[in-house]
């Protein structure tokens, strides 16, 4: 990341005190979602490579790379039986179960699920002792099956399954994780639901895995009511109980739902189920009342963690950071950088962006552009969310200068600007009669894809026509 330029610098009256170290997210008001704690190193940005002309590669002989399978480009079973003749008669031997399997895999995905299955028999009756189906090639006919029916419809799925139990190869835990894996690719979760009670009733049970694979699946398209009723279902008729995984799956549900009176309610069952809450589960609880601003609430789930014997970790006092930060306890939330220091676990910029946060909220933006000095400084470099949230700050505290100067500087390292800031520095310029400026602001946003050039000409025009409103009212010369 660039340096600060001279002009940028000592902006804070009374700096932050040394004793931070290491960086990701958040720009104030605008972006008050924690959507992501854990720290995510900034991306070094590289100039294009020059264009090298290749070489053309010379043509390889089909070998037993599934990679290297042509694909199918007639549906047509006679046209896809002569190409399969082609490929065994062009092919070097041995072929493995992986050649033929991909085959079927290529075919698959353009035609019937009867074609393929008359495909399949025909490779089996062609090849005679060469190619034996195991139980992945019955696999590829079921992830069609899954993806090829319709809404509250499994008879294609059915007729794979069946398929399978007449050739040997009855279905296990892996059938039902690719099943179900594959019906909800193509949004066919109540299928899946329905599938998982009939297999685990006939053939196999899913495994954990699958099992919280679903229920988050769920959690993103279903009522809360509907979630529970499929886990009771799964617990009193085949004895599938919910696990640690299971549980911090539906907390962390309801508190993006902002519902913490249903978490808190969820502990309990966790415990009453013999399992101790870990650090994700507290640190999920934690961050639904940062969605509340509610910063008391987030220092009494860490004092019940501690308590509990449960560590904290990085996570966990970014989330107390961001959450007192948000809260407008600024100075209670620096007292915690001490303490993770303390505990090995030094700020990264989610910490310092959210302390950043907070102070432009209090209206100190010079004193948070003085920690982006601070960052550098202990070595941590700062990120495009930590400059977006200082232009946002600046500019809404009537700091033009500065935050024009930081953006220069987010220009030349070819940062995006994020919706909040480029809003703000807009009307900001306009405020300033300075037009030409926020055109040229405009062009940047749309030349580096910060924003779809609809939403960044509809910025404009709304700030230009808040402009001309204020002119007309007397409110700006």
């Amino acid at each position: 990341m660039g340096k600060i330029p001279p002009s940028l610098r000592g902006a804070a009256t009374h700096p932050v005190n040394t004793f931070l170290k290491n960086p990701s997210a958040l720009i104030p008001n605008a972006s008050d979602s924690l959507s992501s704690l854990k720290p995510t190193p900034p991306k070094p940005y590289r100039f294009p490579k020059k264009p090298t002309k290749k070489k053309p590669s010379k043509p390889k002989s089909q070998d037993q790379n599934p990679n290297s399978a042509p694909i199918f480009k007639s549906p047509d079973i006679s046209d896809a039986k002569n190409l399969f003749n082609s490929l065994i008669y062009s092919s070097r031997p041995p072929l493995d179960v992986k050649f033929y399997n991909s085959l079927l895999q290529s075919y698959s995905s353009i035609s019937t699920l009867n074609d393929s299955i008359s495909l399949l028999r025909y490779m089996t009756n062609k090849t005679q002792n060469s190619f034996s189906p195991d139980r992945s090639t019955y696999h590829v006919l079921l992830s069609q099956a899954c993806k090829l029916g319709s809404d509250d419809d499994l008879s294609a799925v059915h007729q794979a399954l069946n398929l399978m139990v007449s050739d040997g190869f009855p279905p296990d835990k892996v059938s039902t994780d690719i099943a179900v894996r594959s019906l909800c690719s193509v949004g066919r979760v109540d299928e899946a639901m329905e599938l998982v009670k009939e297999l685990s009733l006939k053939h196999s049970m899913p495994d954990s895995f699958t099992y919280n694979f679903l229920i988050r699946q769920l959690c993103k398209t279903r009522a809360l009511s509907t979630i529970y009723n499929f886990i009771d279902e799964l617990k009193n008729s085949f004895n599938i109980t919910p696990d640690l995984v299971t549980y911090t799956i539906l907390i962390d549900n309801v508190c993006n739902s902002k519902n913490l009176r249903e978490a808190t309610r969820l502990l309990g069952l966790l415990g009453e189920a013999g399992f101790k809450p870990d650090v994700f589960v507290y640190n999920t609880i934690m961050k639904g009342y940062c969605m509340l601003s509610q910063g008391s609430m987030v220092i009494d789930v860490y004092n019940k963690m501690k308590d509990d014997g449960v560590e904290p970790d990085l996570v966990t006092y970014n989330t107390l950071v961001f959450g007192l930060s948000k809260s407008g306890r600024v100075k209670e939330a620096k007292k915690f950088l001490k303490v993770m220091t303390k505990m090995g676990h030094f700020p990264d910029a989610v910490t310092y962006t959210s302390l950043m946060n907070g102070m432009c909220r209090e209206g100190d933006a010079l004193k948070a552009l003085g920690l982006l000095e601070e960052m550098e400084a202990q070595g941590c470099a700062p990120n495009s969310c930590t400059y977006n949230t200082l232009l946002h700050g600046l500019c809404k505290s009537r700091l033009l200068d500065k935050g024009i100067k930081l953006y220069e500087v987010m220009k030349n390292e070819n940062m995006k600007l994020e919706t909040a800031s480029y809003a703000t520095v807009l009307r900001a310029l306009c405020r300033e009669d300075k037009i030409a400026e926020a055109y040229e602001i405009f062009d940047y946003a749309v030349e580096s894809k910060s924003l779809t050039d609809v939403a960044a000409y509809a910025t404009l025009e709304s700030t230009l026509k808040w402009l001309k409103k204020a002119k007309e009212k007397g409110q700006i010369d």
